[in-house]
């Protein structure tokens, strides 16, 4: 199974990404804050990305950089409660590969997911 790493500062919305992702079977990490979520990847690359944009102690950009500095082709998922044009801009230009804005539904990111890492095994 694929492992995702879930890089979220609110903890009910990272236990919630987790017990969803785990119910479709995939390994879930997740990473409270930007220096715990370039720690996790940093130890064990994961095969995609879901990224808050803003965490408290940095910026969420710095975890798609890292993710790709690992592996340039793993797809990374930005969600974020503060989106506009110029936070979507910033994400792809990043290399996000998808954009959400809060609130979503369960079933929108899922799609995400699926359709993200299947893209990566093409």
């Amino acid at each position: 199974m694929s492992r995702i790493l879930v890089v979220e500062d609110e903890a009910d919305l990272a236990v919630t990404y987790d017990r969803l992702l785990r119910r479709e079977g995939f390994r879930v990490v997740t990473a409270g804050s930007r220096r715990e979520g370039l720690q996790a990847i940093e130890s064990a690359p994961p095969a995609l990305v879901i990224a808050d944009l803003r965490l408290p102690d940095g910026d969420g950009l710095d975890i798609i950089r890292a993710a790709h500095a690992q592996n340039p082709a793993v797809p990374v998922i930005v969600v974020t409660a503060f989106a506009s044009r110029a936070a979507r801009d910033a994400a792809l230009a990043s290399g996000a590969t998808a954009f959400l804005a809060k609130p979503f539904p369960a079933s929108a990111l899922l799609r995400l997911v699926h359709d993200e890492l299947e893209r990566t095994t093409r």
